[in-house]
């Protein structure tokens, strides 16, 4: 750890990167919660990834949370195999610069670890690092199953900062020609093309510093949220937490397990864009979602719906008439969850289409947030109702490049 971040929130980290020889579309694949409805997807990438090596075969796609059994042993297995056959031949140790150009145009990123003592996703958290969405704990054992005798970590996490004056990532944006580059490919699955460089050099990792703890100073204890991943930071912290009463006082300061790799973006960013997160309810009828959203007391409203729930029959766009949330949102979330409904969590509305079109689930596209709203909302109510909203579309999402190792 260099001296100048000991005291931040976020820090450098020993990144392990692919041999040049398998740096091609075949190594990255989308977030492991992505596609969850739709399997199809995993059994495509895989089919075109083959015998390839691949982050692949690093993660559970969470389409497959109920083969966890089976396929968790054989995700460590593979992580062993590609540190013994050196498929991880390169490292940098300090930070990543990322440039993603998807439709939305380019969006920078960085890659840093984040100090999970300054972390905590408790609803009523005042940590500088905090979730966005409200953490279901029983959706962290099965991702806990993998981390807890992973060697390496890989991540989608989206760590953002309110930083306006573009003062973290953007200066780094400007000098890439003074950068080592790393990987410059395209993605697979449409997801537009990645670039990598490396940040080690002293003096620039100085001044990114000096403008986090600058940035820290000026956020009302507040200083990042988490905008996807939440889970898994979360479980990673559950991890770091089930290991640091071993430790002692100087191995907890140093321990790989103590922090967890995050992309770092800038919720300014202009190729960031917020899209809505849609719900599906499987194995129900229109009239028992209706049923069920009674004590919100909806009403047909074609010109200033709240929601519209889609049918192999139609669309209904409704208005509530008695909110249970201040956001409309909120209000739908919790009695869906009262009733208990098998529900699952969608990317497009085209996607929620396809999924409602033979009859045997009902729809409910909503609407998206302000991303500016996030950070007020988040200080002053604490985590939204989760699912509110996406960073981007399913194949947008953080593809696993990198790794690290999270052992001592």
């Amino acid at each position: 750890m260099f001296s100048y971040e000991a005291d931040a929130s976020i820090h450098t980290g020993r990144f392990l990167l692919p041999d040049p020889q398998y740096t091609d579309p075949k190594w990255p694949v989308v977030a492991c919660d992505q596609y969850t409805s739709q399997p199809e997807y995993w059994q495509m990438r895989m089919s075109e990834i083959g015998d390839a090596p691949s982050t692949a075969r690093l993660i559970l796609p969470e389409c497959w949370l109920g083969e966890a059994k089976e396929r968790v042993p054989a995700i460590h297995r593979a992580m062993r195999e590609y540190i013994a056959g050196r498929v991880f031949s390169r490292q940098v140790e300090g930070l990543i610069l990322i440039r993603r150009t998807i439709a939305a145009g380019d969006r920078w990123g960085l890659l840093v670890t984040v100090d999970l003592e300054r972390y905590d996703f408790a609803p009523d958290s005042q940590s500088q690092i905090r979730p966005t969405e409200g953490t279901i704990t029983d959706r962290i054992p099965p991702r806990l199953a993998v981390r807890a005798e992973a060697p390496l970590e890989l991540s989608h996490i989206l760590l953002l900062a309110d930083d306006p004056e573009a003062t973290l990532i953007e200066p780094l944006a400007d000098d890439t020609a003074r950068l080592p580059l790393l990987y410059d490919m395209d993605l697979n699955g449409g997801g537009g093309h990645l670039t990598g460089w490396a940040v080690t050099d002293e003096a620039l990792l100085r001044h990114f510093f000096e403008a986090v703890t600058a940035l820290e100073a000026r956020s009302s204890g507040l200083s990042f949220a988490v905008g996807d991943g939440n889970h898994s930071l979360a479980t990673a912290r559950a991890h770091w937490l089930s290991i640091r009463e071993r430790l002692s006082e100087e191995e907890r300061k140093l321990h790989p397990a103590r922090y967890a790799m995050a992309e770092l973006i800038n919720l300014h960013d202009p190729a960031l864009v917020f899209e809505p997160i849609h719900r599906v309810v499987f194995d129900a009828a229109p009239n028992q979602v209706l049923d069920a959203l009674k004590p919100c007391e909806p009403a047909l409203d074609l010109e200033h719906p709240d929601f519209i729930l889609v049918h192999g029959k139609g669309d209904y766009p409704l208005r509530i008439g008695k909110p249970l949330h201040e956001l409309p949102l909120g209000t739908l979330q919790k009695l869906l969850d009262q009733a208990g409904f098998h529900l699952d969590y969608i990317h497009g509305e085209d996607a929620v289409r396809g999924l409602v079109r033979d009859g045997n689930a009902v729809g409910l596209l909503v609407p998206g947030i302000d991303k500016h709203m996030l950070f007020p909302a988040v200080r002053k109510n604490g985590p939204l109702p989760r699912k509110c909203f996406s960073m981007g579309e399913a194949h947008e999402k953080r593809y696993y490049m990198e790794a690290r190792s999270i052992v001592g």
